[in-house]
C-alpha cells in the first residue's frame, strides 16, 4: 500500500509558476506508475501527467504540454509537478495518484491510491 501527501499549492498570478510535491510512503513506491490529476469546481477529475516507474517515460495532457514538467526520485519517494506559464484555467485541486497496473491509463477510476489534494488558484 502507498500513502501519498501533496504540497506546494497556492495562489499565483497568471504567467507565474508553482511546484507541487507528492511525498509517498512504503518500500514499494518504485513499483508504481505515478500521476497527477486535477479537478476544477463542477468538473470531473482529469488527467494531467503520469511518469513510468523508472522515470524514463512521461505523458502529458495536451492542455499542459510544454508548460508542466513531471519528475520523480524513487530514493526520496517523491514526485514533483513543475507548473510554468500558469493560466486561470489551471485552477483546480491537484491530486497525486499511484497505479500498480501494467497498462498505463489516463482514466482516474483505474488508479489505485490517491492523495488528499492541494489547491492551485491562478488569478487573471
Amino acid at each position: 500500500q502507498v500513502q501519498l501527501v501533496e504540497s506546494g499549492g497556492g495562489l499565483v498570478q497568471a504567467g507565474g509558476s508553482l511546484r507541487l510535491s507528492c511525498a509517498g510512503s512504503g518500500r514499494t513506491f518504485s513499483g508504481y506508475r505515478m500521476g497527477w490529476f486535477r479537478q476544477a469546481p463542477g468538473k470531473e477529475r482529469e488527467f494531467v501527467a503520469y511518469i513510468s516507474r523508472n522515470g524514463g517515460s512521461i505523458r502529458y495532457a495536451d492542455s499542459v504540454k510544454g508548460r508542466f514538467t513531471m519528475s520523480r526520485d524513487n530514493a526520496k519517494i517523491t514526485v514533483w509537478l513543475q507548473m510554468n506559464s500558469l493560466k486561470p484555467e489551471d485552477t483546480a485541486v491537484y491530486y497525486c495518484a499511484a497505479d500498480a497496473s501494467s497498462v498505463p491509463t489516463v482514466m482516474p477510476g483505474r488508479w489505485d491510491y490517491w492523495g488528499q489534494g492541494t489547491q492551485v488558484t491562478v488569478s487573471s
